[in-house]
Parts: C-alpha cells; structure tokens; sequence
C-alpha cells in the first residue's frame, strides 16, 4: 500500500530539526573531532581540536550555536517509488525555517537577491530544496543541513576531461584545498560528486556529506577512492584551524553518477568542522 507524505510532515520535521542542529554537533562528528585530537602529533592542531571539542560541549551545554554562522538551510526529501506526495510537499519548509530561526534567536543569512538585491531576507528563507527519487520501496528520507557561507565559498565544480581520470580527481581536489580549506575551517568533512551533468554534480556533493563519516562507503572501488583522496588532503599538512598539522579532513565521501562519454564533472563540497546535518526519517 502506498504511503503519502504531506506538506505538514515535512514542515514539522524541518522546524523540529534546526534548534537542535545549530547547538549540537552530529555524533559522528564530535567522535571524529576527538579520535583526531588523540592521533593529532602536531601542538598547534591539538590545541584546535581541543577547542573545537570544548566548543561543542558548551554549545550543547547551554543550547547555544555552535558557530555564529549559523547557516542556509537545505533540505532534500528523497522519495521511493511506492510513495505519493501530496501537492506541493515542500510548500511549509519556509514557513517552518523563519518560525525556527526566529524563536531559536539563530542568526539571518540570506539575502533576497544574489545581484539585484542584497538586502536580507530577514528570516533566513527561501531554504534550499529538492525532491530526489530513490528505488528504495517505502522510503520517504529527508535530509537536513545547515550550512555555513565559508565552507559553501571554499567549494567549486570543474569540468575534467575524460583523460584526466582518477589522477585529475585528486589533483583537483588538492588545489581546492590548498587554496581554499583555510577559510573552510578545518578539520573538514569534503564531499565530492563525480559524473552526471554540470547541473546535477554538485548536487551528488551535497548529498555525499550527508552519509556518516564513520559510515563506510557500499562498494570497495569508493571506499579506496575515498581513502585515497582523504590521504592527498591530509597530506597537504594544512591541519585543524589551517594551523598545521595531519588533520586537515576528517572524511571524503563520494557520490558517483553516469555521465556524457566527452565530460567527467566534478564538483567539491566543503563542510566545516561544524558539519551541522541530519536525517529524518518520515
């Protein structure tokens, strides 16, 4: 039997989940923070990792932000095929992220036009949302993320050629790095979306950071990919707060797709020390 979710589902799950998400590091994360601080050699990196530790103890402690850039919100309902929406299934999120942001006193960030108009919006909407099908039977998976403008500002989309390969992947990523994590805020959480179209690429970024990243990948060709771009990230020495150190990234997670014989799309989500996301299921 089929299931129906409603507008009012959606709105509810998105409005229960932003107080909670600004004030309270995933807890894959915190234990990802603190595996690094016992394995970190580096003083400098140490001390970060011991602050950014502190930092969310107090955070949940008090029930205060996390960081002060407390984000744009995305959401993203994944659907399988067995399940109907019931109109405009996502016509309550805005609604339900100003509500939010207002009596949890978060911090506004959007601005009502990117060039036309940079005044704030004052409620910190539109959020960002997609609906993505899933051939999952009975799923009806919804995504949350807030999701900070430094990290967001440290991420590209490069259009490799085919011959670049494997190679291009980590080379392209390095330089992102390099150039880019320091204001990221590091440690990081990085994901990367391969394949697909100019259009759809960063999405597969988007959604990469959303697996745990004490959750392995489901196949053994993305596992080493992932282990083999977090090594070339770590490797470039930038450390916690890019004040040196082994810990530049916590986690790759990748996310594949088809793609045009001609292209091999890449896209590089960055995701700060605060990776503040979570999934609901409904």
């Amino acid at each position: 039997m089929a299931r129906t979710i409603t507008a009012h589902e959606v709105a509810d799950a998105v409005y229960a989940a932003i107080p909670r998400l600004a004030c309270v590091l995933p807890p894959d994360v915190l234990a990802g923070l603190k595996a690094a601080r016992e394995a970190e050699g580096d003083p400098r990196g140490r001390i970060v990792l011991d602050q950014l530790v502190e930092n969310a103890r107090i955070a949940e402690r008090d029930q205060v932000p996390l960081c002060q850039d407390t984000g744009t919100v995305w959401a993203s309902l994944e659907i399988g095929p067995d399940v109907l929406v019931a109109g405009d299934v996502l016509a309550g999120v805005d609604d339900a992220v100003a509500r939010a942001y207002d009596e949890a006193l978060l911090r506004k960030s959007v601005v009502g036009n990117a060039i036309f108009d940079r005044t704030n919006s004052g409620d910190n909407t539109p959020a960002f949302t997609d609906i993505h099908p899933v051939s999952e039977p009975g799923v009806a998976r919804l995504h949350i993320m807030l999701k900070g403008g430094g990290s967001d500002n440290a991420s590209r989309v490069v259009m490799l050629v085919p011959g670049a390969g494997r190679a291009g992947i980590v080379d392209a990523l390095v330089d992102c790095v390099r150039e880019k994590a320091a204001n990221a805020c590091p440690p990081l959480v990085i994901g990367i979306g391969i394949g697909a179209t100019f259009d759809k690429v960063a999405g597969l970024a988007k959604r990469a950071l959303m697996r745990p990243i004490d959750a392995d990948a489901p196949d053994e060709e993305t596992r080493a990919l992932e282990g083999e771009l977090l090594a070339a990230v770590n490797a470039t020495g930038i450390g916690a707060g890019a004040l040196g150190g082994s810990h530049t990234a916590l986690a790759v997670r990748v996310e594949t797709a088809p793609c045009h014989i001609a292209a091999l799309p890449l896209a590089i989500n960055m995701g700060c020390s605060a990776m503040r996301r979570c999934t609901v299921d409904l």
